[in-house]
């Protein structure tokens, strides 16, 4: 991992912050005059349902209504913002396309309890039900992988024509004496003491560095890529991030992938560094009864901004097939 990011970058990261500030905060003082200008009666879109135990979940709904729905889940610490590539393109191909931020990510309250792999399959039960979603391909990206494999576990299939895993922890990350290919504690105990001496240049840290494989020879780092991965994250929770390590480093999937029986795409890039591909997607193959896995020679774990346009085409044609 890197540990350095140099002044050029620096400067550009806050320059930009600092741009869109100037631009977020005018916008938000006449999204909330508008606000107060509605009339009475008159109920605005907000984008959030509550779930059960009070959070609020903040999602997006785009393209065509009539649409079949795909359903995409969002990695650690992001937001439902870095599916944007994959659910433009789906949306502008006739699909209905739903990505929340999952509690205490995005736009999502930031509750103290409940951020562990099985409150986050509720949230997305919660989202699938309060939009009376059925026949959905649900499609979940590196923890977010975790979190649908877990709401197939909880909540079965009955509303679920498909599946996509990208880039995804199951079926455990984690090194144990049942699991010898996963990785040691000391990995993410690592990830955590960073969160706690300093949030901010972990998360560009991990940008810059192995989540797209900017660490590679010959890589040409996108400061753009980079400034939305830090911005996506330092929009989550302190603790809501911090707590999320553990859930997506030391739950098991196993049984809830054997649950899945519904068609499966498994996505997964071979130079993956932070989910390694033969301990979650060529392990994940192996569990799931009707699992296609493509792999992406070279590609690294972030590979929905890497390798957009193969992403978008293989969940396209996984979609419509």
């Amino acid at each position: 991992m890197d540990k350095h990011i140099d002044t050029s970058r620096r400067s550009a990261l806050f320059s930009g912050a600092g741009l869109a500030a100037a631009v977020a905060l005018p916008l938000a003082a006449s999204v909330a005059s508008e606000a107060a200008a509605a009339p009475a009666g008159v109920k605005k879109n907000a984008a959030y349902i509550t779930t059960k135990d009070g959070v609020d979940i903040y999602y997006k709904d785009w393209g065509p209504k009539n649409g079949q729905p795909i359903v995409f889940s969002h990695g650690w610490p992001l937001s439902s913002d870095s599916w944007e590539s994959q659910m433009y393109h789906m949306a502008n191909n006739g699909f209905r396309v739903i990505a929340h931020d999952r509690r205490g990510h995005g736009r999502s309250s930031q509750p103290w309890d409940g951020n562990d792999m099985d409150h986050y399959a509720d949230d997305l039960a919660a989202v699938i039900e309060a939009l009376d979603l059925k026949n959905a391909i649900l499609v979940g990206f590196s923890t977010g992988g975790g979190e649908v494999a877990r709401y197939v576990g909880r909540h079965g299939t009955k509303r679920v024509a498909k599946l996509a895993l990208v880039s995804a922890v199951p079926p455990l990350m984690l090194k144990t004496a049942d699991n010898p290919g996963g990785l040691p504690k000391e990995v993410f105990d690592g990830i955590r003491a960073g969160s706690e001496k300093d949030r901010s240049q972990l998360y560009l840290d991990i940008a810059s560095g192995p989540f797209y494989g900017y660490n590679r020879p010959g890589a040409k780092p996108s400061q753009g890529i980079i400034n939305a991965w830090w911005m996506q994250g330092m929009m989550g929770g302190h603790k809501n991030t911090y707590d999320s390590i553990k859930a997506f480093s030391e739950s098991d999937f196993r049984e809830d992938l054997k649950k899945f029986d519904k068609p499966t795409l498994i996505i997964h890039g071979d130079d993956d560094q932070i989910v390694p591909i033969d301990a979650a997607g060529r392990a994940s193959a192996k569990i799931v009864k009707q699992a296609k896995l493509i792999v992406y020679p070279g590609a690294p774990h972030g590979l929905t901004d890497t390798h957009k346009d193969k992403v978008n085409a293989d969940l396209l044609a996984f979609a419509k097939s």
